[in-house]
């Protein structure tokens, strides 16, 4: 497609997680530091949520990462198992052979022989969990009942959850209120910023092997980080719409007009110089004009602001 005409060496705007291209800006790097602090300390339970595409999938792959050297790590992408589904993927994540219908008594004793090593080996297990906000009424309170696992002087599990806002809606019900109490450090990962934007492009070019020339102008960064509203999984998808738009024109770098064309070609995406909010406000200015100059021509101006 469009590598050999940028001369570069791979996608940079893949939708995969490779964390290879893991941008250590504030936010993400702020909420990495205070997982691995937490779990330094011995803390138990670990929670970090964001909106999709806010890169909680990203950030759990390099979190994974940095805790090989240190820590026994398991790691289930999909926890909507059942209670016992989830104790059987934490007991495979640690290499125990248990069968499918193993009795919920003998899933446990087994594990905590086997969490019980692993902390006497300095090597705790620290289970990872994405997609959280999909966990099961049951398979929740199983994960809180795992988290009583400890010595007189540690925690056997720490547990770091990654998930939608729902999560924390669904944390707030009083029933969870034990598990709450547990969360001893949370993150919110929130958009990213207009400065942010740029770096992060830049970032992903760079990784892809972008010899540093300015491959998309300024006016296309403005409007890719008006369109995408500082959101990580659409700025990919928008820059990756643009390269191919500038690379059918023939063209060596990327203008605003061609991230205004992928805008239009993604439904999630706003049009470039209007905000959710800009949308919003122009309206009500437009109107207000309307009313205070009487010019009859505006009214449409004002309702389509």
């Amino acid at each position: 497609m469009y590598l050999e005409h940028f001369g570069l060496d791979d996608f940079p705007f893949s939708l995969s997680p490779d964390t290879t291209y893991f941008c250590n800006l504030g936010a993400w790097q702020e909420a990495l530091n205070v997982v691995l602090v937490a779990l330094d300390g011995g803390e138990g339970f670990i929670k970090v949520t964001g909106e999709v595409g806010t890169g909680k999938t990203m950030l759990c792959r390099t979190l994974l990462n940095r805790l090989e050297d240190r820590y026994t790590t398991a790691w289930v992408p999909n926890p909507y198992v059942s209670a016992n589904g989830l104790r059987l993927s934490l007991a495979d994540e640690l290499g125990l052979k248990l069968p499918g219908n193993a009795g919920q008594h003998r899933v446990l004793r087994e594990l905590t022989a086997a969490l019980l090593q692993a902390r006497q080996a300095e090597r705790p297990v620290v289970l990872v969990l994405d997609e959280a906000q999909s966990m099961p009424e049951d398979t929740l309170e199983a994960l809180r009942l795992l988290t009583n696992l400890e010595t007189e002087r540690a925690k056997l599990l720490q547990v770091v959850m990654f998930g939608q806002p729902e999560l924390d809606a669904r944390l707030s019900a009083n029933r969870w209120r034990q598990l709450r109490q547990r969360i001893t450090f949370s993150y919110t990962l929130g958009h990213l910023d207009c400065r942010e934007v740029r770096s992060y492009v830049g970032h992903r070019l760079a990784v892809a092997g972008s010899g540093g020339g300015e491959l998309f102008s300024g006016g296309a960064m403005d409007a890719l980080c008006t369109s995408s509203a500082g959101l990580p999984r659409l700025v990919n998808i928008l820059a990756h719409k643009a390269l191919l738009a500038a690379y059918g024109e023939g063209r060596d770098s990327v203008g605003w007009q061609h991230v205004l064309r992928a805008a239009r070609d993604t439904d999630e995406a706003l049009q470039p110089g209007r905000s959710r909010r800009s949308w919003w406000a122009a309206s009500v200015v437009a109107t207000l004009v309307v009313i205070a100059a009487g010019i009859a021509h505006w009214h449409g101006l004002g309702m389509t602001a």
